[in-house]
């Protein structure tokens, strides 16, 4: 796989969208509280790449670039919480988004 060249806002755009996707239904709520964390513009730049990826794809991306790109302590709990929130905006967590935050948080604390 090719080195991700994301800034910041992107990659973490990818993640909150993919965290959003991967039931495959992202409910309004999750729209807006990602809309309140990227900017429209890097929302729909990175949505059809989340859409398009299958999830073994999205999850490998998310990894290479973390394992590339110098986190500190608290961006980390950052994007976790991000991630949480997400995963509540619409007021449920499904089986699907409780597997899927479980691995991004072992990605997250590698």
């Amino acid at each position: 796989m090719e080195k991700q060249t994301w800034s910041r806002k992107e990659f973490k755009a990818y993640v909150l969208l993919y965290a959003a996707h991967c039931n495959h239904f992202e409910d309004i709520e999750e729209q807006n509280y990602i809309l309140s964390k990227v900017d429209i513009e890097t929302y729909h730049s990175i949505h059809t790449e989340v859409v398009a990826d299958s999830d073994e794809n999205n999850l490998n991306k998310i990894q290479q670039y973390v394992s590339e790109n110098k986190f500190n302590q608290s961006e980390k709990e950052m994007l976790i919480k991000e991630i949480k929130n997400v995963f509540f905006a619409d007021g449920t967590v499904d089986v699907i988004e409780k597997k899927v935050f479980s691995i991004l948080k072992k990605i997250f604390d590698s």
